[in-house]
């Protein structure tokens, strides 16, 4: 056999095994950060002269547009980079609009290639002269949709990418050959791990992090839950009403959503998982893991001190603005709750439900009527040491028992 031909046999049998290593990454729960890193990596190592390797996709998250990861050839492999572009930020540059991808998008071609060096040199996109200049010779950017070949189009939703290598000559036949190929295996892998986790960051928006794995993991019939021992976190909102009234619906939903970045911001910053927002409410657990509260209740005092820093930063920015100013009622308490779905088959909600979810609210109703901002049990109290006073025994509406509660010394 001729050692060109041996060369390009050997080549197709490592190329057929990228692909297969591709459809298996489908099958599995690799990151896609890992799979473009290993899958240029293996193309290199089957003797495609890649120099850099780049794809980009869309996703579904509360603060990211959108996903790029970046391969670079180093010595003997390559460095992956994530770039996570914000909503706003995406699309919508200089950068964006002169980019191969957008004028692939907008004009609906699947791909398009540009030698960098030498007679045939087309340096119509700034980033050609930018790879040029870092040494590039040659350039194919590509989308691939999420649709099948005979699905009219447009189509907006997919992934698009691009090879570049630093070969003098560019990239030959058997090469474009080869990653054309890949190239929508690389997509169907990419797609399964996309949508799944499109799934896993929606569920943990809308149901927290921990209720969200809950599901994923099965726990999706009413009834199916667990009971969780934790410190249980209630906070609302001062005055919303007379705030709605008073202020334009946009600069009230405005404040709103300030408000819960000073609460629920604090919480999720130290740990807790966020349950729900009732109207203006957060109710909020710190799962107690060892059955000794001390770390959660500590966790929930550092929460608590972290949303009053970030309210009266916030009160000050909104004076500014002549605004007026917002508070809130925190209630703190230790108890066992019903951590799962409620509601009916055809629309449940995952939350903690028992006496002690009850318990904490009445103990936060109290702050109105005893003028603190926080009042905890004596339970929680007892399990931290600070300087509380007690404020007495209060019945509490619905609750058997009158409860102690306690304050922080002023």
């Amino acid at each position: 056999m001729p050692e060109n031909e041996a060369g390009t046999t050997t080549g197709s049998i490592l190329i057929d095994g990228v692909a297969d290593w591709l459809m298996s990454q489908a099958l599995g729960e690799a990151d896609v950060h890992d799979i473009v890193g290993s899958c240029c990596d293996r193309l290199l190592a089957a003797g495609i002269p890649l120099w850099r390797g780049f794809v980009s996709f869309r996703i579904l998250h509360p603060k990211f547009a959108s996903v790029s990861i970046i391969w670079r050839r180093e010595e003997r492999s390559g460095s992956v980079e994530r770039i996570e572009t914000l909503h706003g930020e995406a699309f919508t540059s200089d950068d964006w609009r002169q980019s191969p991808m957008n004028h692939i998008l907008s004009t609906q071609i699947p791909f398009l290639r540009r030698r960098l060096t030498g007679e045939e040199a087309l340096l119509d996109f700034p980033v050609c002269r930018d790879l040029r200049d870092q040494g590039a010779t040659d350039y194919v950017a590509w989308m691939i949709p999420f649709a099948r070949d005979d699905e009219p189009g447009p189509h907006l939703d997919g992934v698009i990418g691009s090879w570049a290598t630093d070969r003098p000559g560019g990239f030959s036949d058997r090469d474009m050959r080869s990653l054309l190929r890949i190239q929508r295996r690389l997509v169907v892998s990419l797609k399964v791990q996309i949508k799944q986790q499109i799934a896993s960051t929606v569920l943990a928006t809308y149901l927290g992090m921990d209720a969200g794995r809950q599901v994923l993991e099965g726990q999706i019939r009413r009834g199916d839950g667990e009971m969780v021992h934790a410190v249980i976190w209630y906070s609302d909102m001062r005055d919303s009403t007379h705030l709605a009234d008073t202020l334009p619906a946009e600069e009230f939903l405005k404040t709103v959503n300030s408000y819960f970045e000073c609460t629920a911001g604090a919480v999720l910053a130290h740990g807790g998982e966020v349950l729900r927002f009732i109207g203006d409410a957060v109710l909020a657990i710190f799962p107690i893991r060892d059955g000794d509260p001390k770390s959660a209740c500590e966790l929930a005092m550092a929460a608590a001190r972290d949303a009053e820093g970030r309210l009266d930063a916030l009160n000050e920015e909104r004076a500014s603005r002549k605004l007026p100013s917002i508070d809130y009622g925190l209630g703190l308490h230790v108890g066992d709750v019903m951590f799962g779905n409620i509601g009916v088959p055809e629309r449940l909600e995952f939350s903690v439900i028992g006496p002690a979810a009850n318990e904490v609210a009445r103990i936060e109703s109290l702050t109105k009527t005893l003028g603190r901002r926080t009042l905890a049990s004596a339970e929680f109290a007892r399990a931290v040491s600070r300087d509380w006073e007690s404020t007495g025994e209060h019945a509490l509406k619905g609750v058997g028992e009158p409860l102690e509660v306690m304050a922080l010394k002023s």
